[in-house]
């Protein structure tokens, strides 16, 4: 069957923006190229009209020059067109490429929208205001707590003031009695200290009669008895 009908071919993929934008420029370029070629030829025929005479010569320099200048022309208008091509292909892309981001993005929210679904299927409302009053009756039960844990043993809760401070007078009034059955000289002064003998300073007079002594105990020889 195939003999006779021939097989299908495989069609090739359509050229991509890209691609077509590629070929262009590889166009563009070319064109550049031969404009390039043209100028100098312009300039070379350009500094032969300055040297040859008016004349039959000069005429057909010019006539030479006249049909490189229309070459010019042509190739710079296709040169334009291309870059025409160029743009709009570019314009194409920036579309395809900001069509694509958008595609991208509304495929990520969508599954973000989806797996938040999700999610708040899990969380409920009650269940967080129930949670929040059982962490309020949680947190006041933990302050009774300390407070009962750090509340004395010794001291009553049903204490009178009045009675404390009548405690507090007759403490002060006996405090008053015992330093005044206290002698006076053993009282401290409050303006000075008790006034006692100051301590002898330097060695003691020794009598006439006793023998002087040195330091090692040894009675100590009359300087007047040493013969010199």
């Amino acid at each position: 069957m195939k003999k006779i009908f021939g097989a299908k071919k495989n069609k090739d993929p359509p050229p991509s923006i890209q691609d077509a934008t590629d070929r262009i420029t590889k166009r563009g370029d070319t064109v550049d190229e031969k404009i390039k070629k043209l100028d100098a030829e312009l300039a070379r025929y350009k500094e032969q009209i300055k040297k040859t005479r008016p004349g039959p010569a000069q005429e057909a320099v010019k006539a030479r020059a006249m049909r490189v200048l229309k070459q010019r022309r042509m190739y710079e208008g296709q040169r334009d067109m291309l870059y025409n091509q160029t743009y709009n292909l570019d314009q194409v892309a920036f579309a395809a490429e900001g069509l694509k981001d958008a595609q991208q993005t509304m495929t990520a929210m969508k599954a973000a929208n989806k797996e938040l679904k999700g999610m708040m299927k899990t969380v409920k409302l009650d269940d967080i205001d129930s949670m929040q009053d059982e962490m309020m009756d949680l947190m006041d039960v933990s302050h009774e707590i300390q407070e009962t844990l750090g509340r004395s043993y010794n001291v009553p809760d049903d204490i009178d003031e009045e009675e404390l401070m009548g405690e507090l007078d007759a403490l002060e009034a006996d405090m008053d009695f015992e330093s005044e059955s206290v002698p006076s000289y053993l009282q401290p002064d409050q303006e000075s200290e008790l006034n006692l003998p100051a301590a002898p300073t330097g060695h003691a007079a020794v009598p006439p009669h006793q023998q002087q002594e040195d330091d090692l105990g040894l009675p100590t020889v009359p300087q007047a008895s040493i013969r010199t």
